[in-house]
């Protein structure tokens, strides 16, 4: 009895660290060329970020609406400055990944609108966006 339950705890464990592998595998990458939209949340007395909402409810709307044609998506959630007495410069920063500049603008556009009207449900600061073209 003691060995088919160790043997049973075994097998699963091998099985979670076999589907591990697999789900860091098929992560989309990024490579030279795609275009990457970067949404950052500066920090300032009196701004707020709720942080659960954005992550849980905000962006995986926002994933729904530009379907296929994003390719990744990442936040960041800021914890420091650069030396230990400096605030947070960012309390997050949203990342978009798109195979091509028109494929973000053919998206965004007709879902600017239910985007930019949730943003007051988690935070009071205004987004600093910038589009760029991955390098390296």
């Amino acid at each position: 009895m003691k060995t088919k339950f160790i043997l049973l705890t075994l097998g699963a464990l091998i099985l979670f660290t076999s589907w591990q592998l697999t789900t860091e595998t098929d992560t989309p990458k990024t490579k030279k060329g795609m275009i990457k939209v970067t949404i950052l949340y500066p920090n300032s007395e009196g701004k707020s970020f709720d942080m659960d909402y954005y992550s849980n409810k905000h962006m995986p709307m926002v994933a729904s609406l530009l379907g296929d044609s994003l390719k990744l998506l990442k936040i960041d959630k800021g914890i420091g400055g650069r030396t230990p007495d400096e605030p947070i410069p960012y309390l997050a920063i949203g990342y978009l990944y798109f195979d091509k500049l028109s494929a973000y603008q053919n998206t965004f556009g007709p879902n600017a609108e239910q985007i930019v009207g949730d943003i007051p449900n988690y935070t009071n600061i205004q987004p600093i966006v910038q589009i760029s073209e991955v390098y390296q």
